[in-house]
């Protein structure tokens, strides 16, 4: 009978998500001033999984001219902040129609070599979108409903399960906060 250790996806800490942008970043100029491009896509690959929560399902299939995402039949839309939004300009500039015209396993790999670069042990492709949504919670940026949507989660129960400590948290330093108001 064979056993199976499953190992709950990592969240990255906020110094090993900087590291790894500081990372991809890097790479890019440094390809980008040789005149390879790749590295600019490859670094978006990075700045999208962990800028929206991206699944890589979802990121192989991103095109540039299609903003919205689907999952099935539903449509999700996802706000950009200015990292994206630069970079999607850049490739755009390029004419490129897909800059994601990689299957998810060339995503998977290229994401597991930049870890290894990068020094960041124990996460794998789904640690990126753990981390967008812990990032949220834990630096309350958004209410764990928001975080559902934006994870495009069919019910916020599902969200909860899987970020229900960080949540906690938050309302223990809420109530700690209160201390000095009273």
């Amino acid at each position: 009978m064979s056993q199976w250790i499953v190992t709950p996806d990592k969240f990255l800490t906020e110094e090993e998500s900087k590291r790894l942008r500081r990372y991809c970043e890097d790479v890019a100029i440094i390809a980008k001033s040789k005149g390879n491009q790749m590295a600019v896509r490859n670094r978006l690959i990075i700045e999208m999984a962990l800028g929206t929560g991206l699944r890589v399902s979802e990121l192989a299939n991103l095109k540039v001219e299609e903003i919205h995402i689907r999952k099935g039949q539903s449509k999700r839309f996802l706000p950009m902040n200015q990292t994206l939004y630069d970079l999607f300009t850049e490739i755009k500039e390029e004419d490129v129609k897909t800059p994601f015209s990689f299957n998810p396993d060339f995503i998977t790999k290229k994401i597991a070599k930049y870890y290894k670069t990068a020094k960041i042990k124990g996460a794998n492709t789904h640690s990126l979108r753990k981390t967008f949504g812990s990032l949220l919670i834990q630096n309350n940026v958004a209410d764990i409903y928001t975080v559902s949507k934006l994870l495009g989660h069919a019910s916020v129960k599902t969200t909860e399960k899987y970020y229900v400590d960080l949540v906690e948290d938050n309302y223990k330093s809420a109530l700690d906060g209160l201390n000095d108001i009273i």
